[in-house]
């Protein structure tokens, strides 16, 4: 390999180095044959260049050309030369120059692909991940690993430089109760003991902050049993970060500073200095999720004062049930918000079809809304009745279609209300749980959004939820939930109604959200072991119970536990949003199928009955 080795690399050389003789080794991406010339397009990680193999080479030089086909790997000598003026190729960065071949090396054949290796493939996802080596030579993968590592370069950049430790937890760990199943392993010295892989690491970076490390993070790799669903990973990896002697704010303003840096070093895009905070019910009653796509406005708004002026008993009863549950759960001493009634208004979209409300509505019952009302606002022509447009001036804005009959009495305050013109659609939706009203239309809102080019890649809109709740009640155990985890801090104000009121009480949550994917979830963490007590009490997680689960958690924080707080961003999410991209397969090098499935390696496969011997382990298969 030496005689043949590379002196530059297919994405180096330009103008200024007209006449040079050079080594070039890489792919073959595209051959061309002209009248007894032949052009090689070669190509490495550093990019593409163009090898011509003139008329007047030797003939075991055209021999060995006429033999290239793509993929084959290769050995290039040659010179450098200038291409004419006409012949410039402005899409390529090599596109000024050309090497003329003096000899040809093949060092590896390529046999018939299964897919061509292009730019960005069509290719089916399973062929793709199949055969992943091949996939990552395109150029749209190469960009994005190397996206990704300038990513993980720049995080560690600025964390270092704002003077955090980057410490390694351990891979082998205890199994804590968190949310998701634990990967685990079986122990060969410990019959019948296992090992968990992190999900996080969260009891470690904690353990970290009582050890005086007051800064910490660490790329991350985590690990979740989970079923297929989404654009989920088995194991993924996370920004993890903790903090002492902190309070929400600096946590907020230390992430602000590292998604700058990232996204200034990596692509040149400045972000804002501070993003916007938005409460958690605020999101749920503006955008209907916690996690809202801000690159457009479109804004939910309350449809509840319209429905005692109207004639639509679907409307009157859904709020009349969820007033009656309301009361029934605070008898109970458990809050509900009682019934909602919500709207959006479409801009310019009263055209829609048919077909198109259908797909709305459909979205709409995703999420267990029993139906999606509309109404398109028209400039009335005058008095009309049955289902056409609602009394008005000729001229003026007037409600048409849908469910307009049943508003014919206040159209006129609905549309000023909504603030609604000539030209727009409503939509509505309504339930006796006002939370299944907010979220149903949010993901009509959520659609809209991508299906009328609102949704831009190259935008980038940050922003922080906040104030979440910080218990759920759990209907099907007649118990309390915590919404995310028990080690949350509750905002100082509820605790002395904690166990009094458990469902008005906001934990210390936050988390950062980009164009509509939730990318950090963080808290400010409890270290004062009675008030972890009392959680545990609260959610009828036994004494016992916590102690044997999370018993050295507690135990440390008996030795002067400082106040501290932490988030982790997801790095796959991000750069994936950053490339923008629509799954994260796209960022991970060797990524499993949504069945947690490698086609390319046959993973998970069975062992051998010796490996299962060793770990003392006997299968038991399900029955068919």
């Amino acid at each position: 390999m030496e005689t043949m080795k590379r002196t530059t690399t297919c994405g180096a050389l330009g103008k200024a180095d007209a006449g040079k003789k050079v080594t070039l080794n890489g792919w073959v991406n595209r051959k061309r044959d002209h009248g007894g010339i032949s052009f090689v397009n070669l190509r490495d990680r550093y990019g593409t260049t163009q090898v011509v193999v003139d008329s007047d080479a030797s003939e075991a030089l055209k021999a060995v050309a006429g033999e290239l086909k793509s993929e084959f790997c290769v050995a290039i000598e040659g010179t450098v030369r200038a291409r004419p003026d006409s012949m410039v190729n402005p899409d390529m960065a090599t596109g000024e120059i050309e090497v003329v071949a003096a000899d040809i090396v093949v060092l590896s054949k390529c046999e018939g692909l299964p897919f061509q290796i292009e730019d960005e493939t069509d290719a089916k996802e399973e062929l793709r991940l199949k055969y992943r080596y091949l996939d990552l030579r395109s150029g749209g993968m190469q960009r994005r690993i190397k996206l990704r590592s300038n990513v993980a370069f720049a995080v560690r950049e600025y964390m270092i430089g704002e003077g955090f430790y980057e410490i390694e937890t351990p891979t082998f760990i205890k199994s804590t109760p968190e949310g998701a199943r634990d990967y685990l392993v079986p122990s060969r010295l410990y019959p019948g003991k296992f090992y968990a892989l992190p999900q996080s690491p969260q009891l470690y970076k904690q353990i970290l902050m009582v050890s005086g490390f007051d800064k910490y993070f660490q790329i991350a790799r985590c690990y979740r049993d989970e079923d297929a669903r989404g654009d989920r990973q088995p194991e993924f990896t996370q920004i993890d970060i903790e903090m002492s002697f902190v309070s929400r704010e600096d946590i907020l303003t230390m992430i602000e500073g590292l998604m700058g840096h990232v996204f200034t070093k990596t692509m040149d895009v400045a972000l804002p200095a501070t993003f916007r905070r938005i409460a958690y019910d605020d999101a749920l009653e503006l955008y209907g999720t916690d996690k809202p796509d801000l690159r457009f406005a479109m804004e939910m708004q309350d449809f509840a004062p319209y429905v005692a002026g109207s004639t639509f008993q679907a409307f009157k009863d859904a709020l009349a049930t969820g007033a009656s549950e309301q009361a029934a759960s605070a008898a109970r001493g458990i809050t509900v918000q009682g019934g909602g009634v919500k709207a959006l208004v479409v801009p310019g979209k009263a055209d829609y079809s048919r077909k198109q409300l259908d797909e709305l509505e459909a979205a709409a019952k995703i999420y267990r809304a029993k139906g999606m009302a509309w109404m398109k606002v028209v400039a009335a022509s005058g008095d009309k009745t049955g289902t056409g447009a609602t009394a008005g001036e000729p001229g003026a804005p007037a409600l048409e279609g849908g469910a307009s009959k049943f508003f014919a009495g206040n159209a006129a305050e609905i549309i000023s209300g909504l603030g609604a013109k000539v030209g727009d659609l409503i939509l509505l939706v309504a339930d006796s749980k006002r939370r299944t009203a907010n979220i149903a239309l949010g993901a009509v809102r959520t659609k809209l959004g991508r299906d009328l080019g609102f949704c831009d890649p190259k935008r980038f809109e940050f922003a922080w939820i906040i104030d979440f709740p910080m218990f759920e009640y759990n209907e099907a155990e007649a118990k309390w939930d915590t919404a995310h985890h028990m080690f949350t801090w509750p905002q100082e104000k509820y605790h002395d109604t904690l166990e009094s009121d458990p469902g008005s009480v906001k934990g210390d949550l936050y988390d950062l959200v980009l164009n509509g994917f939730e990318l950090a979830s963080g808290s400010i963490r409890i270290h004062d072991p009675v008030l972890q007590k009392r959680i545990f009490k609260i959610v009828g997680f036994d004494e016992a119970e916590g102690d044997k689960k999370f018993g050295f958690l507690t135990e440390a924080f008996k030795y002067g536990a400082p106040p501290h707080g932490g988030i982790a961003p997801g790095l796959d999410r991000l750069v994936m949003l950053m490339a923008g991209e629509t799954s994260i397969k796209e960022v991970i090098a060797f990524p499993k199928n949504s069945f947690a499935v490698s086609p390319m390696d046959d993973c998970p496969n069975e062992v051998d009955q010796k490996q299962l011997d060793e770990l003392h382990l006997s299968i038991r298969y399900p029955e068919k």
